[in-house]
């Protein structure tokens, strides 16, 4: 079962909602238990980060993190010295433009930015 779909599960239990009929737990219920309402809770918000944190990373360019190759770092200097934008330059590398810039700073391409 993917998180997405858990979630609403999980976050009923922790609510003492029965996921299933919508009608709430008794009191004398077991997820009315202050150790696994704890726990549940803390469950609840671990499945969030991590489900946010997937929507992040599907947002990022597809080679994002991933090793620079030497034929990749001859069309990176090869496209910055025929003046081919950064951003252009990324969206062709399927990089972030911080990454681009990075990498013509390590190429010796670009002089580093200065640290504030």
């Amino acid at each position: 079962m993917q998180l997405d779909a858990a979630l609403p599960i999980v976050r009923a239990l922790a609510d003492g909602i029965n996921p299933v009929t919508g009608e709430l737990y008794p009191d004398h219920s077991p997820y009315a238990e202050p150790r696994a309402l704890r726990a549940l809770y803390s469950a609840v918000d671990l499945m969030q980060k991590e489900i946010d944190r997937e929507k992040r990373r599907e947002r990022l360019p597809a080679n994002f993190g991933k090793a620079w190759t030497l034929e990749e770092d001859g069309v990176l200097a090869s496209e910055f010295d025929s003046g081919v934008s950064l951003p252009e330059i990324a969206r062709r590398h399927q990089r972030t433009q911080s990454s681009i810039r990075l990498r013509l700073e390590k190429l010796g391409k670009i002089e580093p930015t200065p640290a504030n």
